[in-house]
């Protein structure tokens, strides 16, 4: 008989899908990595997982601990997953922009769920990278994830995510663009692809409001280009350690608006319900056609699932309140 064990052992080996409609002006072929056939529903249970074993294996997370850390959302996914299934309490800290649906799955799987306000700064003891630390320092039996800077969530994309893309193109793929929040996918992935073909391009998607795309540019941390924006889970006001700028060839800012829109686009288009950051990722990939031609396969990395949205990208009054529809 065939199954799996637990939950876990289903994480990986998601399909690659072909976009037909949204992409027919370009030479190329484009393939999804389509990330929410996880069990949580996005690419995150990836590193949830490889963080957890990781931390179990030296002993920083130990029998009946708490584990808390700070996420938009899906990452907190993965880990209640991992936790359920391995005996762990979790306490998620959340920043206020994300949806509801977020916030209210992460109870479901009974995890604690924190809100922190969005609109502070990183160091802010308001904000939810200040407060998830705080409280991994006031919990006994605490372990803080910090997947921004844990090495655990590059090597898992190195490990998995990395191979099942060079495997299932049969070492054709010729591009990989994603949309860049931790840095751990792009640079897990993009450091196992360079490694098998140096001439494969690393493209990262930033929105506007972030740091990225000028600091890969000029290596200028800017704070002027840090301001409050809508698009979830890509972008940053820090720069994460698992952000590795020399695997990444470039970036492309796609605006809150056209991520909204072609998250929109790509359900009713391709019947791909999928987050607002599948939105940016497809338009990152139009906004760079100009490096594509004829032969190329172009893999392009959807984070997770439409369910999340439904309150927001998915709801026209919402959108018409951001002016992102007529």
């Amino acid at each position: 008989m065939e199954y799996a064990k637990n939950i876990l052992e289903t994480i990986g080996n998601t399909p690659l899908v072909k976009i037909n409609k949204l992409t027919k002006e370009l030479p190329c072929l484009v393939l999804a990595k389509y990330e929410t056939f996880n069990p949580g529903n996005s690419v995150k249970d990836r590193m949830a997982l490889k963080m957890i074993e990781d931390a179990e294996a030296d002993g920083r997370l130990k029998p009946g601990g708490t584990i808390i850390e700070g996420t938009s959302g899906n990452t907190g996914m993965g880990l209640a997953l991992a936790a359920i299934v391995k005996g762990y309490k979790c306490i998620f800290v959340i920043a206020d922009k994300q949806s509801k649906e977020k916030i209210d799955v992460l109870r479901a799987v009974g995890a604690e769920v924190v809100v922190c306000p969005t609109n502070v700064a990183p160091e802010d003891p308001r904000s939810y990278y200040s407060v998830s630390k705080r409280m991994a320092e006031e919990t006994p039996n605490a372990w803080y994830v910090n997947q921004y800077d844990n090495p655990s969530n590059t090597q898992a994309h190195y490990e998995s995510t990395g191979p099942e893309i060079w495997n299932q193109t049969d070492g054709k793929v010729t591009h990989f663009v994603v949309g860049v929040g931790t840095g751990g996918t792009i640079s897990g992935v993009g450091k196992y692809l360079k490694e098998q073909n140096p001439n494969v391009k690393v493209w990262g998607v930033d929105t506007y409001g972030s740091v990225f795309k000028k600091y890969h540019e000029t290596g200028i941390f800017d704070e002027n280009e840090i301001y409050s924006y809508v698009t979830e889970g890509i972008g940053e006001d820090i720069l994460p350690k698992n952000v590795n700028f020399d695997i990444i060839d470039g970036f492309t800012k796609v605006t809150d608006k056209d991520a909204a829109v072609y998250t929109q686009k790509l359900a009713k288009e391709e019947g791909m319900f999928l987050g607002n950051s599948a939105g940016a990722a497809i338009k990152g990939v139009l906004q760079l056609k100009e490096h594509f031609k004829e032969g190329d396969v172009v893999i392009v990395l959807f984070h997770d699932h439409g369910s999340r949205y439904v309150g927001k990208m998915f709801n026209n009054d919402w959108m018409k309140e951001q002016g992102f529809l007529e």
